[in-house]
């Protein structure tokens, strides 16, 4: 990757850390764990790699993502609003009474958002049916899908790794968040999911795992597994739970927590320019 557009990537993830802070510092309570975990992702993805167009969001053939670790939705709605899909006034509505921004994301409501999720383990199984339909129909949009460690946890998610390996769905590309923390503890205690890579490689998918928050060793991944022909792609993320805020960063408390305003702006601040 070029200077210049890894300087770019990193000054916008640090952007969309600062909002996605300010709404839920704002509401007082959100999952910001889990949200500034991915935000370095979803920051490459819209920034450089989807082909996406805010003046015309329900595009036929556009790239689409479905975020099925739903609870993330503040760090997507940031990034929306950053392209110009809402007004970023609507930030400051999160979770609140007639707002377009629930906690959890809905495309109904939503603009920009590709599917309704935060039932975990539900995502994949969308994102697979999206991919059908996209082969189907002769589209060319690549899909996106973003798990958490705890759709790992739920059968639905094998059976549609089971159904992307069998269609050989090359189109299809996902990633793990594995932050490795849930809202209970450690994943290790709750659920171990190791050895992850081999547990997807036995589905027949591409599997490569690289830092989370590596601009570039991510670029890569997503790069090599467009290459891919012959079967569905899994990029294992390794990441920081609350990444890049102070207060939360590494902590199981961070999945959904209570902060005020001020703390939220200390973070800001120490984010620095």
């Amino acid at each position: 990757m070029e200077d210049k557009a890894l300087s770019f990537l990193i000054a916008k993830a640090k952007e969309i850390r600062k909002l996605t802070l300010e709404a839920i510092g704002f509401l007082g309570i959100g999952h910001i764990g889990g949200a500034l975990s991915v935000v370095d992702l979803l920051t490459l993805l819209y920034y450089r790699h989807m082909r996406i167009d805010s003046s015309d969001p329900a595009k036929r053939d556009r790239d689409k993502l479905v975020l099925s670790k739903g609870h993330a939705g503040p760090a997507l709605y940031s990034i929306l609003a950053d392209l110009g899909f809402f007004p970023r006034e609507w930030l400051l509505t999160l979770n609140r009474g007639g707002t377009s921004l629930p906690s959890h994301c809905d495309m109904n409501l939503t603009p920009g958002v590709d599917m309704t999720t935060g039932s975990l383990g539900q995502g994949l199984s969308a994102a697979v049916g999206i991919a059908l339909g996209h082969r189907l129909d002769g589209l060319q949009g690549n899909v996106y899908v973003v798990l958490g460690d705890g759709d790992t946890n739920e059968g639905q998610t094998w059976e549609a790794a089971m159904a992307a390996g069998h269609f050989h769905l090359e189109r299809l590309i996902a990633f793990t968040d594995y932050n490795k923390l849930q809202i209970d503890g450690e994943t290790r205690t709750i659920m171990d999911t190791e050895d992850l890579a081999a547990k997807w490689e036995a589905f027949n998918w591409n599997v490569q795992r690289v830092n989370g928050h590596d601009f570039e060793q991510m670029d890569n991944a997503i790069l090599e597994a467009k290459q891919v022909k012959d079967r569905p792609s899994m990029i294992i993320l390794d990441t920081i739970k609350g990444k890049g805020a102070f207060f939360c960063e590494g902590r199981v408390g961070s999945h959904n927590m209570s902060f005020d305003l001020e703390t939220a702006r200390e973070a800001i601040a120490r984010l620095g320019d």
